[in-house]
């Protein structure tokens, strides 16, 4: 029955139940997060913190690895633990030998730091204790772990911050022979050519998945498997002002960012991208506002300023204190 009661309210979900049936609404927060997973999960981390005991309980890391390690195989190392995906390299076992060592660093104080400062060891009077200058072998391996893990959980916030090339104002990129914009339903394609060319001149051919643009009788400017699926019968083409060629195409998938408009060229950084505000206009009112109020508190948190929820407590507190001025309140904190 311990054992029973130990489960949380996340792992006592019903398994016959649908897992795909919040993706609608959450498809709608992640973009409100510019698609980006981390900034999405810290939300929702956030929110199980705010909302619930769970982090309160001792064993909450250890379960949270647990849990990512049911729902994410792909991370699975084995038969227990998590080896790379969403935590790095760190396994349950990691996590449980890091719980012991901070459990222990206040009784083991003074071996800690003979430990981390072995300089002090020739001011150490001979008749200390052995206890007092040396660490048993196995504090001495959780030291290690531990170190290890630190440049290991920085290059997975490195690597957080994604790669590639700034994109331009509509979310796209400036190549020298060519450039691009993007929204989450389409792409733009603007390609110079010959003042005066008309459009009995151009050779432009958009499939499904493959896409060629140039002058015929010279080599393509773009040629090759598109960064994502189009549909063709959507997708037109025509000349601006005798000198450019633009080429709209209409995604498939509509929630998701293109990196590049053909695969293997340079690739824009997606998670630098701004979301369209105009999309925040087809979102039904409730959705909308949490939305709304989701980006106005991370914009808030990046300043160092206070969330919503944080300046209405403060307010609050404010009116509370100005109908109680016979209280004292220079102690008083807001949780």
């Amino acid at each position: 029955m311990a054992k029973l009661h130990e489960r949380t309210l996340i792992e006592e979900i019903d398994e016959a139940s649908d897992p795909t049936r919040f993706d609608s609404d959450l498809a709608k927060v992640l973009i409100a997060h510019n698609n980006d997973p981390e900034e999405f999960l810290r939300t929702v981390v956030g929110f199980v913190d705010r909302k619930t005991r769970f982090f309160k309980q001792p064993d909450a890391s250890r379960r949270l690895v647990r849990l990512v390690d049911s729902v994410s195989p792909a991370t699975s190392s084995g038969k227990g633990g998590v080896k790379g995906g969403f935590f790095g390299k760190a396994s349950e076992r990691d996590v449980s030998a890091a719980s012991k060592e901070n459990a222990g660093s206040a009784a083991n104080a003074p071996a800690t730091a003979s430990a981390r400062k072995p300089e002090l060891a020739a001011d150490t009077p001979a008749t200390a204790k052995p206890s007092e200058a040396t660490t048993s072998p196995e504090s001495s391996k959780d030291n290690t772990a531990s170190s290890e893990q630190v440049p290991e959980a920085e290059e997975a916030s490195d690597a957080s911050e994604g790669q590639g090339l700034k994109p331009n104002r509509g979310n796209g990129a400036d190549l020298d022979s060519y450039s691009w914009t993007q929204t989450l339903s389409e792409v733009t394609v603007s390609v110079p050519v010959p003042s005066g060319t008309k459009g009995k001149m151009c050779d432009v051919v958009i499939s499904k998945d493959k896409l060629k643009v140039g002058v015929k009788g010279q080599a393509p400017v773009l040629n090759g498997e598109l960064h994502d699926q189009v549909k063709p019968e959507d997708c037109f083409w025509n000349i601006s002002d005798g000198k450019l060629v633009e080429i709209t195409l209409q995604k498939v998938n509509t929630m998701s960012w293109w990196k590049s408009i053909i695969k293997g060229e340079n690739e824009i950084n997606t998670q630098k991208v701004e979301p369209e505000n105009s999309k925040l206009e087809d979102l039904d009112g409730d959705t909308r506002q949490t939305v709304e109020k989701m980006m106005f508190d991370q914009r808030q948190k990046q300043m160092g300023l206070p969330t919503s929820e944080e300046s209405n407590k403060q307010e609050m507190l404010k009116k509370f204190m100005a109908a109680h001025p016979e209280m004292d309140f220079s102690n008083a904190k807001i949780s």
